[in-house]
């Protein structure tokens, strides 16, 4: 082909291209080493000046029509009379890893780096130079090539805008580790990974030192009280612990399985030791599920929701008055009873004299009667048992063991006797009975016994009431 030719490609190419002459920097060089000069960048690092001195070293000898373009340069007198407009500032950063790499006698280079335009406009670029294999002994001839990415640099950090203030904590991490170990076990025979961390729970640990944080976002230093990315990951044991190991293995199994994403929900800690409810959704990133390299991980605090919930949950089963279980949790502990082959006993108690209290101090009196009442049982009553209010003034505990039932029943009376010595007021008293479930017995059928044992105490109650009043009124 002619030269012409040759010519015509380097001057209509569609990226800019330079033919420039280094010879200047390698006489530099030269004059460097001379003086005993064996580390290039700890020397610039202390006379940046020469890297100036070495930028001004490059002859341009010609550029084409795409680096006219590029830099808005009318031509390329114009463009050459003003380099210094085009090359400067973060132009000594890269250039100085250039140098180093000359220096090195490497004969191309390739990175990225900003220019601007005659306008004074940045651009992203990407470079890359190459010394002609003729003038490898006087780098007077080199090839450089000049790639414009502003747009691709913008795009990118368009998106790592979008992570980085994204309204919900991102993590970027790497499970390479984890597919490895996949691979070691599935190699040994291992076809069930659930049953074999069941067999050996060391290795959900081993499993969770495995994966690499690439990066976090500005919500999950908020969202676990971190003041910087470097002090949350060195204290990753601090929130991802207790409840999550058990998470985790549930998640590697899903991984095992060929799962690419699932959601779940758990409790992380901040790390001032706060728990913090989380939704988590978890995806491998497509074309990385050989491999595990990118997953991006989203967590999303529900905390409130969860407190809500447990409020909600909590008004449905509970008196809201006294803070015992209410009828329909009764009831529904009832229906799970039925079923059950545990030995099942009910106290009943009943508040005497609250319509008295009710009419003659007024229903404020009465409430507190009710609450009295079920001070008394909480106290008596270990809190993993139910006990519930089921109407005004009746409760009832369900046990199961008939023995633990009755001493129950005589601890009662000295609690509401300890009870009416800290209160003013009307007196506590409890009617109280109790009944054990026989075979072939309904519960229903139970807890009648039990509701009539307790209106016979209830009755006693009143007899016995009925005496003390007969005898002071005979002694008067």
């Amino acid at each position: 082909m002619s030269t012409d030719h040759y010519k015509s490609l380097f001057e209509y190419a569609p990226i800019s291209l330079w033919e420039e002459d280094y010879s200047g920097i390698k006489l530099f060089f030269n004059e460097l080493r001379s003086q005993g000069i064996t580390d290039l960048n700890n020397h610039l690092n202390q006379h940046l000046a020469d890297i100036d001195a070495c930028m001004k070293q490059i002859k341009v000898k010609h550029v084409n029509a795409k680096t006219l373009e590029m830099f808005g340069a009318k031509s390329e007198k114009e463009l050459l009379d003003n380099l210094g407009t085009i090359f400067r500032n973060e132009m000594r950063q890269h250039f100085q890893t250039e140098l180093l790499s000359l220096w090195n006698n490497e004969t191309s280079w390739a990175g990225e780096g900003i220019n601007y335009t005659l306008q004074g406009e940045p651009l992203n670029i990407r470079l890359h130079w190459q010394i002609l294999p003729e003038c490898i002994e006087t780098w007077d001839c080199v090839m450089v090539a000049i790639e414009n990415i502003t747009s691709l640099k913008k795009a990118e950090a368009r998106f790592q805008h979008l992570f980085t203030y994204a309204p919900i904590s991102l993590w970027e991490e790497d499970y390479q580790g984890i597919r490895k170990l996949f691979g070691t076990l599935q190699a040994d025979g291992i076809t069930d990974l659930k049953a074999h961390l069941a067999r050996h729970p060391e290795l959900v640990d081993q499993f969770m030192g495995m994966i690499r944080v690439l990066d976090i976002n500005l919500k999950t230093l908020e969202l676990f009280g971190a003041s910087s990315k470097e002090v949350l990951l060195s204290n990753l044991d601090k929130i991802f612990r207790d409840e999550m190991r058990q998470h985790f293995a549930s998640e590697l199994v899903d991984m095992w399985n060929g799962k690419t994403s699932y959601e779940r929900e758990g409790i992380n800690y901040s790390l001032s030791g706060e728990p913090i409810n989380v939704h988590l959704d978890w995806r491998l990133m497509p074309g990385h599920e050989k491999d595990f390299s990118w997953v991006l991980v989203a967590l999303q605090d529900i905390t409130a929701r969860k407190k809500s919930e447990d409020y909600l949950r909590y008004l449905g089963t509970h008196d809201v008055m006294t803070g015992l279980y209410n009828r329909a949790f009764f009831e529904e502990q009832m229906l799970k009873l039925a079923n059950s082959q545990d030995e099942v006993s009910f106290i009943m108690a009943d508040l005497d004299g609250l319509k008295r209290v009710n009419d003659t101090d007024g229903h404020q009196a009465g409430d507190n009667m009710i609450r009295r009442a079920a001070e008394v049982l909480k106290t008596v009553f270990d809190q993993g048992q139910v006990v519930a209010r089921i109407g005004g003034d009746e409760f009832i505990a369900i046990l199961h063991n008939e023995q633990a039932a009755q001493e129950f029943i005589e601890r009662i009376p000295t609690l509401v006797t300890l009870n009416n010595k800290y209160y003013q007021g009307p007196e506590l008293r409890l009617a109280l009975g109790t009944a054990t479930h026989r075979k072939n017995e309904t519960l229903e059928k139970t807890f009648t016994r039990a509701d009539q044992a307790m209106y016979t105490d209830k009755a006693n109650h009143y007899r016995d009431s009925q005496s003390a009043q007969d005898r002071r009124t005979n002694s008067k």
